[in-house]
């Protein structure tokens, strides 16, 4: 479990990091500033709630021996990453907001961040005899 809760805090610390990387090459480039919607606290405490929800769901199949269940709990992830850009889609900005056409193109990538974070350090956080 303590191993679990690592993976969960690691892949949460390094999703916002990476998001907020991306946050500041995307509105250097771009020339645009957009901290009236997003700053960097609401961006590290989303990519921390959704690690930590990964973490909660990974931990309720191992606990009730359903790890077989994991593949379909990723597709599920997969999915909802996917359903959550809705919202920065249909999102109406602030009329003082310059460029808003470019918002999505910064939100949406972000969205994906927790989950890519959680899958790729998974290997390592997993366990010699159960490598589930």
């Amino acid at each position: 479990m303590k191993n679990l809760i690592m993976h969960g805090l690691l892949a949460g610390i390094l999703a916002s990091v990476g998001s907020i990387i991306y946050l500041n090459i995307y509105q250097e480039a771009f020339g645009v500033d957009y901290s009236e919607i997003i700053n960097i606290g609401s961006i590290a405490g989303s990519c921390m709630i959704g690690c930590i929800l990964m973490t909660a769901a990974y931990a309720v199949l191992i606990h009730y021996k359903k790890a077989k269940l994991i593949g379909w709990l990723n597709v599920i992830i997969a999915v909802l990453s996917f359903a959550s850009i809705i919202g920065p889609i249909g999102m109406s900005l602030p009329l003082t907001i310059e460029y808003p056409e470019l918002f999505p193109g910064l939100v949406i990538p972000m969205h994906f961040f927790p989950a890519l974070a959680f899958f790729t350090i998974y290997p390592f956080f997993l366990k010699q005899e159960n490598p589930v």
